[in-house]
């Protein structure tokens, strides 16, 4: 991934993350730097907190850009709310890029609503594997067939590989 620009965020725009980050996963982020990068060959728009690549912005429905934890933002801050927990079966699957099955689910923050952007960790170590969005409600998201989240963002990606 090659970068095509690299700027401070103003501080507008640092609070805009924060404090959307704290709403959706009840996270708050403690940095001293915030830089938005944009690249050529993709379509990742990532914000670097203090050097490293721990949000990044999904498009929501509406076209509007969202900002969310990546998975080292995850695993940096991680997530209270907007959580789905899958077994050990699912892991390689879900750290391959494969969307979430009920299956493979344990558990799922009640809270989360059909579309929401959710981040998903295994349920051994507590580790996030991926970030994806919910294609039903939490509380339907265990159950014994059919996909309920989208990935979007996984262990191993180009975004995960990513360095400065």
């Amino acid at each position: 991934m090659d970068v095509k620009s690299r700027h401070h965020l103003r501080a507008d725009a640092i609070a805009d993350i924060e404090d959307a980050v704290a709403a959706t996963l009840g996270v708050e982020i403690d940095a001293d730097s915030y830089e938005k990068v944009e690249f050529e060959d993709s379509d990742w728009n990532v914000v670097l907190v203090d050097g490293d690549p721990l949000v990044l912005y999904v498009q929501d429905a509406d076209g509007e850009d969202e900002p969310f934890l990546t998975v080292q933002g995850a695993n940096a801050f991680p997530p209270q709310r907007n959580v789905v927990t899958v077994d050990a079966g699912a892991v390689s699957f879900v750290s391959d890029g494969a969307d979430v099955m009920r299956p493979g689910i344990v558990s799922a923050d009640d809270s989360i609503e059909s579309g929401d952007l959710v981040a998903i960790s295994e349920e051994s170590h507590g580790k996030f594997l991926a970030v994806g969005r919910a294609k039903t409600d939490g509380a339907d998201m265990v159950g014994d067939s059919g996909k309920v989240v989208e990935s979007i963002h996984h262990v191993g990606d180009d975004l995960f590989e990513f360095t400065v």
